[in-house]
């Protein structure tokens, strides 16, 4: 790579040609703001539009201000990034910006965690003097079950635009107008509901304002707490005990499942469960599932759909149903672990604790925004009684804890309660890219050959890759597997399907980052790459560590059949813990 001698700031810096002025700055130590900036490393995405103009520097030579975000570095360049010009325009541009912004921060839920605020102390904003320039814009507000929208904070930095069209490729949000009505928009003003939007919610972790934030039902379980009428449970999903710790000062990658626990059982919950429970009972359903399929394939049976395609991960569930209707018949029918958590609460556990359905109020802590859009989708409800009541984003459960005054890090280590919270560690990772499929293989192939699985560990089925490939030999028979996360890798592989391209058994999609340890309710990770490898590790540490680590080896499951469910893929297994899927093709 050809490199290139500039000076910043009175310091020469040797960067490679094609390097920004940003990047070459920042090499050295030297911080310029930005706000349309976005660098996720992880996906090799790079927002860099140049619209905001908070990055401007100073080019010797150059008669207007650079945009530093956009501007490549030249040999013997020059640059000044804090003179007093400098400094004069990002405050008007960052006046001008305000100056059609809502003043409404002590309500907003951004608050705190918003980058035009933050932008606004660091330049000493304390009036805007262009108020009487701009032209405030009203847009209608749009709300979904699982994310909100509110256009009148919308900054233009296209961000959401970026994820939502070069990462996920769903297309639902661009820009539309020019000017202060400016704004980034669903396709002809459709609400979320309405447009081909997944609900992944990635759109919402880059949002730098609080145009774009989490449906909130913290305060209705606050409500259902309080309730002495209500038996209130609640089930955390696998990812969070991952990143849980680092709303609290703890570094990213530190387990704190005890402490959640305790933490759960001190803002009043009933009972604490551990959503590994039902991946166990997915990896059972869905195990025997693509073995039946399997089975059937390779007793010549052309009718047979194959690749499976895993079914946990709603987000992408939305994606099928939207954009491949013609493949409806080829992913799993099993439900996701949340949603089958709930199925046997409201009726195998509600027996046990003598407590009627209605009167049983289901929470769950997960790392996805979708999980929202899931618990209320009807065909996860009886009589209009949803099997999971209400879904929070591990943020929101550290906003619960916080607003509750508990003193998180000094909590002692808790258990989770029985039978719904003995796990194995193939269903700890659920929670990153390749669990669900490595937790699949090692209940799969010890049912299809009989034989002990002796290497438990499928090294050839993790990474971080956007799409993996592996071959995993059941005793003499290949398995093909194909692995993608985020739901740009997810429609490439999909269409090699659909052109005939792959020859594989079965395959896993998660719609975030690295799985659910990525997912948009996590704490905000802003693109950083060792946050993200942090709770990958802190996932297969928990796995290892695990005394168990074969779902049909855990002991509650296998009771939970004796008793109640018969044998996995039963009529009443079927009933309760299958689904369909439907054709929502946007035209």
């Amino acid at each position: 790579m050809e490199k290139i001698k500039l000076t910043i700031d009175n310091i020469e810096v040797e960067v490679d040609k094609g390097t920004t002025i940003y990047k070459a700055a920042k090499q050295i130590g030297i911080d310029i703001p930005v706000l349309c900036y976005m660098n996720l490393e992880h996906l090799n995405i790079e927002n860099r539009p140049g619209g905001c103009r908070i990055c401007v520097v100073e080019v010797e030579g150059r008669r207007n201000l650079a945009p530093s975000c956009s501007t490549e570095c030249t040999p013997g360049m020059v640059v000044k990034t804090h003179t007093i010009r400098v400094l004069n325009a990002r405050k008007t541009v960052l006046e001008l910006i305000l100056s059609d912004h809502p003043s409404s921060c002590l309500t907003c839920s951004s608050s705190g965690q918003c980058d035009l605020q933050d932008l606004a102390q660091r330049l000493g904003i304390r009036e805007i003097h262009a108020v009487e320039n701009a032209m405030v814009s009203t847009y209608r507000k749009d709300c979904s079950p699982a994310l909100n929208r509110d256009m009148d904070k919308c900054i233009m930095c296209r961000k959401c635009e970026t994820v939502c069209n070069d990462v996920q490729t769903v297309g639902a949000l661009s820009a539309v107008n020019r000017g202060f009505m400016s704004v980034v928009a669903t396709a002809f003003e459709q609400d979320l509901v309405d447009s081909t939007c997944t609900f992944c919610g990635q759109c919402v972790a880059v949002c730098p304002t609080g145009a774009l934030t989490p449906f909130d039902d913290t305060n209705k379980i606050i409500r259902a707490l309080s309730d002495p009428s209500k038996t209130v449970i609640v089930q955390t999903a696998p990812a969070v005990r991952a990143a849980l710790g680092e709303e609290f000062g703890l570094p990213a990658g530190t387990l704190v499942t005890g402490k959640m626990v305790a933490a759960l059982r001190t803002l009043g919950f009933d009972k604490v469960f551990d959503t590994d429970f039902a991946a166990d009972l997915t990896i059972m359903e869905e195990g025997t599932e693509l073995l039946s399929r399997l089975s059937r394939f390779l007793e010549g049976d052309k009718s047979v759909k194959l690749p499976l395609l895993t079914s946990c991960c709603p987000a992408w569930v939305n994606f099928f149903e939207c954009f491949y209707p013609d493949m409806l018949d080829i992913p799993s029918t099993a439900r996701s672990p949340q949603q089958m958590f709930g199925a046997i609460a409201k009726t195998y556990l509600a027996d046990q604790m003598k407590v009627k359905r209605e009167d049983l109020v289901v929470v769950s802590v997960m790392p996805c925004l979708a999980k929202k859009f899931e618990c209320e989708r009807e065909e996860f409800a009886v009589e209009g009684n949803p099997d999971v009541d209400f879904s929070i984003s591990t943020r929101e459960l550290a906003g619960l804890i916080k607003a509750a005054n508990i003193n998180f890090n000094n909590l002692p280590e808790e258990d989770y309660d029985n039978p719904m919270g003995e796990s194995t560690g193939a269903s700890v990772i659920f929670g990153v890219t390749g669990g669900v499929i490595e937790a699949a293989c090692r209940t799969a192939y010890e049912l299809f050959t009989g034989k002990k699985l002796e290497k438990i560990d499928f090294e050839e089925l993790r990474g971080i890759e956007g799409i993996r490939s592996a071959t995993i030999d059941f005793d003499g028979t290949p398995i093909n597997i194909g692995i993608a996360h985020t739901l740009g890798n997810a429609r490439k592989l999909l269409d090699g399907i659909r052109a005939g391209m792959y020859n594989f058994h079965a395959i896993e999609i998660m719609a975030c980052p690295g799985g659910c340890i990525g997912g948009a309710g996590q704490p905000l990770h802003h693109g950083d790459s060792n946050i993200l490898k942090a709770r990958y590790e802190a996932i297969y540490r928990e796995d290892a560590n695990k005394p168990i680590r074969k779902s049909h080896e855990n002991p509650y499951i296998v009771k939970l059949y004796e008793e109640f469910l018969g044998e996995p893929m039963s009529e009443k297994a079927h009933h309760l813990l299958h689904t369909c899927y439907f054709c929502k093709e946007k035209h």
